[in-house]
């Protein structure tokens, strides 16, 4: 049996982290998209030229875990990898929201 004690402990770390946990911003991600993204990827997340691919509707973690790939350099590509190198975690999980949101057309 878990003592009261540890229980309250334990309680209390689980809501700290649930407060403290930020949920992606899908407004933020469409703002960062249009100033920097929309120039190969788009408007609505649809390639302006078949050489880029299309971004609209693609699963959230499958944007991030990609994104993180090119800034880390784990996945190489000369054009994305200065555009993702300099993206902070908070801007991954933002443009990924908002990219995901789209209906694939």
């Amino acid at each position: 049996m878990i003592k009261p004690a540890i229980l309250a402990t334990l309680t209390l770390a689980l809501a700290f982290f649930a407060l403290s946990a930020r949920a992606a911003d899908p407004a933020a991600g469409k703002k960062q998209y249009d100033a920097t993204c929309i120039a190969c990827h788009g408007p609505g997340g649809i390639a302006v030229a078949p050489i880029y691919p299309n971004l609209n509707g693609q699963k959230e973690q499958y944007l991030v875990t990609q994104l993180k790939a090119f800034r880390d350099g784990s996945r190489q590509n000369p054009i994305m990898e200065p555009m993702a190198k300099n993206l902070s975690d908070t801007e991954i999980a933002d443009l990924s929201a908002f990219l995901a949101q789209l209906n694939p057309k």
